[in-house]
């Protein structure tokens, strides 16, 4: 198997810039997270949706726009994303449920050099998020914003 250097060249670059936005998407949803579940006091599952939806508006029109550069049907596009959307923050809320209920996370007292209340609960945050941004590039690039074939 012979590796195709422009296409790495353009993937490596597509990454990157995938990376900023998910981090701009990151920054949104765990500043959400972290002002409805600590300083509210809002109940985990229902502050994690609501953080991950101020995201995945962001990241919608970034990832379309600058990421995969698509002039395919937006509807199409916007009607996949959601439906990426939806299956990784499924594959998320499983691993966030496992973590913080099977190996009981959620208990976690505070870490001396961490001072922050909930610390389980962020802490399993910020894992579950990594596994859903692997998903979710996966899945948009090879479904949501897939390039037509150039025959």
């Amino acid at each position: 198997m012979r590796i195709n250097k422009d296409e790495a060249r353009k993937t490596g670059i597509q990454l990157l810039k995938y990376g900023v936005i998910g981090m701009s998407n990151t920054l949104i949803t765990l500043i959400a997270f972290y002002v409805l579940n600590t300083l509210c006091g809002m109940p985990y599952g229902a502050a994690n949706v609501i953080g991950y939806v101020l995201g995945v508006l962001n990241s919608f029109y970034w990832n379309r726009q600058w990421v995969f550069k698509t002039k395919n049907d937006v509807k199409r596009e916007a009607f996949f994303f959601g439906v990426g959307f939806f299956l990784c923050l499924s594959l998320q809320l499983l691993v966030s449920w496992f973590l913080l209920e099977g190996l009981g996370w959620k208990h976690m007292s505070e870490i001396s050099w961490l001072p922050m209340k909930k610390t389980g609960q962020n802490i399993v945050m910020i894992i579950s998020m990594a596994i859903y941004t692997i998903a979710n590039y996966i899945y948009n690039r090879t479904v949501t914003f897939k390039e037509k074939n150039k025959d």
